[in-house]
């Protein structure tokens, strides 16, 4: 699914109206009609008062077209006008006088005024601001929404939390609505996924509406959703006369003295991601816990028994992971440079093969093209130095990708995956995934997708997405709090038996578009 900014969803709405032969007027009652619909579904009638504050623009029309067939279908609504400015946008007037014409009376909330009581048994629905925003709000509108943050009531918002602007980082926290559901139209908004702001995103929906989808197909896309359907496109079942070395041999290069584990993890991984075969390269130390532990996995070791120091490969192996519990000692940092210079197969590089770049910036140029390096936000930090704020970080990898060919997979609530000038957002994973051998477990994965012939781009980017639904199996039936590294590894299989299923007959397979209760 695509991710517009503000300006591509503003000429998708100019392209649809032209192509369409329809006015503005016709596309926000389309729009709010969307909204009201989904509305009445989640409510069926419920004896709730719903306060509904508009601005004084097109979304604030919108959130009027939501009023008017609230108050048609019985629902108990009170409306307010936020005029926080003397201009009004003409669809926005002609639903205020539909409104009026059912004898529905706005109250109009200007500077000084007392703001409404709102109970917590209450629902607002937001659409003061849209996508226009592209300032911090007067102080007393800023008042305002800290009001209705604080009155403990259910808050829906049409199309983006009031405040928040589409396509660069917040200036007044406080100036934000905190929605607990957010009501988008046809494509959800970078901010919902990005740390800083989608904090104030909750849950999403997107709502067809009609938009010209052959015009957006136009439209150079920056950022694209990844979800269940974008997997399967990318998916290569086994054919029936192949073995297993038509699946890769992988070699997972990592570990040192009481950090076996991080290996051992990786190696489980890859295996369960479907790598024909896999070996790992590990001190001294590592060839009993991973022999005892794997009895599917090759064990070559180094000559120390406690950490890297020389690494020789008598295989050819199809791809190599690097860096899990390596540690970074000064022989371990040579053994990885001379490593390198003699490296021929793609490559995946975590934890302390970050740590190491970060440090010898230099070795970023003897990685093989296309590269997936898998940092969490401190391993990010220290390759790119420190950024201020979340859309700068992101500008500052595909600059990063662009230099130095590689394929950046930023790990966190939302992970994204970087090649050069486009990020894939993925949609996948719960907090529970915050946990020892995560990372690992992903590190693993994408390298087993290599190994069956995955281009690059395609392991980071399906590898995240399965590592992140194998997470939401895992807690199915358990908890966030209890789920470990292993409970990932373990689901993979399921995951990938979805694959094959409708996706009408996936439980839970969209997480962020959840009922209200």
């Amino acid at each position: 699914m695509n991710i517009l900014s503000g300006e591509q969803v503003r000429k998708a709405d100019q392209y649809t109206i032209q192509s369409q032969g329809i006015t503005s007027d016709d596309l926000m009652e389309r729009a709010g009609t969307a909204l009201f619909n989904w509305l009445h579904q989640q409510f069926q009638g419920a004896p709730v008062t719903i306060h509904l504050f508009c601005g004084i623009g097109n979304n604030g029309g919108d959130g009027l077209v939501v009023a008017r067939h609230l108050a048609e279908h019985g629902y108990s609504v009170e409306v307010y006008i936020v005029n926080y400015s003397d201009k009004r946008s003409p669809d926005f007037l002609a639903n205020l006088d539909r409104l009026k014409d059912r004898k529905i009376w706005p109250h109009v909330i200007s500077k000084n005024e007392v703001f409404p009581i709102i109970s917590k048994e209450d629902v607002v629905v937001d659409a003061i601001f849209g996508t226009g925003l592209n300032r911090v709000p007067d102080e007393w509108v800023i008042k305002l929404i800290t009001h209705v943050n604080v009155s403990d009531a259910f808050i829906l918002s049409v199309d983006i939390p009031s405040g928040l602007y589409t396509d660069k980082a917040i200036e007044n926290a406080l100036g934000i609505i905190r929605a607990h559901f957010v009501l988008s139209f046809q494509y959800p908004k970078l901010v919902f996924f990005l740390p800083e702001t989608g904090q104030y995103c909750g849950h999403w929906v997107a709502f067809d509406i009609g938009l010209d989808a052959e015009f957006v197909a136009t439209l150079p896309i920056g950022y694209e959703l990844i979800q269940q359907k974008e997997i399967r496109a990318l998916y290569q079942p086994r054919k029936k006369f192949t073995h297993k070395g038509t699946y890769g041999h992988s070699l997972i290069i990592g570990g040192s003295f009481g950090k076996i584990g991080a290996v051992q993890l990786a190696a489980k991984a890859c295996l369960r991601a479907g790598s024909g075969l896999v070996s790992t390269f590990v001190p001294g130390c590592g060839y009993i816990p991973l022999q005892s532990a794997l009895p599917e996995v090759m064990v070559n070791t180094d000559k120390d028994q406690e950490q890297l120091t020389h690494i020789k490969i008598e295989f050819n192996p199809t791809v190599v992971a690097f860096g899990i519990g390596a540690g970074t000692s000064d022989s371990t940092i040579r053994a990885f440079e001379l490593f390198l210079k003699e490296n021929t197969v793609p490559l995946v590089i975590d934890a302390d093969g970050l740590n190491i770049l970060a440090r010898k910036k230099s070795l970023l140029r003897s990685l093989p093209p296309q590269t997936v390096l898998t940092p969490h936000p401190k391993e990010l930090e220290r390759l790119l130095g420190p950024w201020k704020n979340d859309f700068e970080k992101l500008e500052k990898v595909k600059e990063f990708s662009a230099t130095y060919d590689v394929i950046v997979v930023i790990k966190g609530a939302h992970t994204i995956t970087v090649y050069k000038e486009m990020g894939y957002v993925n949609d996948t994973g719960n907090p529970g995934m915050a946990t020892a051998g995560s990372g690992d477990a992903l590190t693993g994965i994408i390298t087993g997708l290599l190994a069956q012939g995955y281009a690059p781009l395609e392991a980071a980017i399906m590898g995240v997405f399965l590592h992140g639904r194998a997470g939401d199996l895992a807690v199915q039936g358990s908890s966030m709090d209890a789920l470990i590294a292993s409970d990932i590894i373990d689901r993979l299989g399921m995951t990938f038996g979805e694959l094959f299923l409708p996706e009408n007959e996936i439980e839970g397979s969209d997480t962020k578009e959840k009922p209200i209760s």
